[in-house]
């Protein structure tokens, strides 16, 4: 081994996992895992901190989801690399991923020497995808839903009424009717919670 070890951020919520993958990671020569945070709020500042040359993120994490720490990192840590590692391997998800800036989007399943590979390939200026959600993803095609859709959908999760979701959004009820109505053809569903479910299945929101 030559040079110093990659320097690699740890993003995952659930301890058993995060604790495994860094012992994991720890093992190979050329890996040192110099961060690790439970929450998506935490990782700029843990990368601010620590300066790694790899941000490993999951997606679904408190706070702040990995996709949008994503984004920070591009901003503000332009020389760390973000690669997602992600239970769930939904299609919209990879395609946010990449305009969010990453450089690698695998799946938990697979062996830890093809993240350790992933890590070094990303560091090397390639991008490492899931060849099944890679298909999945092309086969899928963009995001239907508008920004305001999308907004639109979230603010119901709770089971907001129309009036709730429009005081909370600052738009009239009829605009809101109007956007909820849509969002259901787009997702060919027959209301608005069955295409919110859709919509998250799908990784739009």
């Amino acid at each position: 081994m030559t040079g110093r070890p990659i320097r690699v951020l740890l993003a995952e919520d659930q301890g058993m996992m995060r604790g495994a993958l860094a012992l994991l990671l720890g093992m190979e020569d050329d890996i040192e895992v110099v961060a690790q945070v439970a929450a998506g709020d935490a990782i700029l500042d843990a990368a601010l901190a620590h300066r790694p040359d790899v941000a490993l993120l999951d997606i679904e994490l408190p706070g702040r989801s990995g996709l949008d720490a994503a984004a920070d990192l591009r901003v503000r840590v332009p020389g760390c690399r973000v690669l997602i590692l992600t239970t769930f391997g939904r299609p919209g998800y990879l395609r946010r991923a990449m305009e969010a800036g990453a450089t690698g989007f695998l799946v938990k399943d697979g062996p830890v020497e093809e993240l350790a590979a992933a890590i070094r390939r990303v560091l090397a200026g390639e991008t490492v995808v899931d060849p099944a959600l890679a298909t999945a993803a092309l086969s899928a095609g963009p995001n239907p839903l508008t920004t305001r859709e999308s907004d639109v959908l979230k603010a119901s999760a709770d089971g907001a009424t129309v009036a709730d979701i429009a005081a909370r959004l600052h738009l009239s009820e009829s605009t809101v009717r109007n956007y909820l109505s849509s969002a259901i053809g787009k997702t060919g569903t027959r209301n608005r919670m069955e295409a919110l479910r859709e919509a998250r299945h799908q990784g739009w929101l």
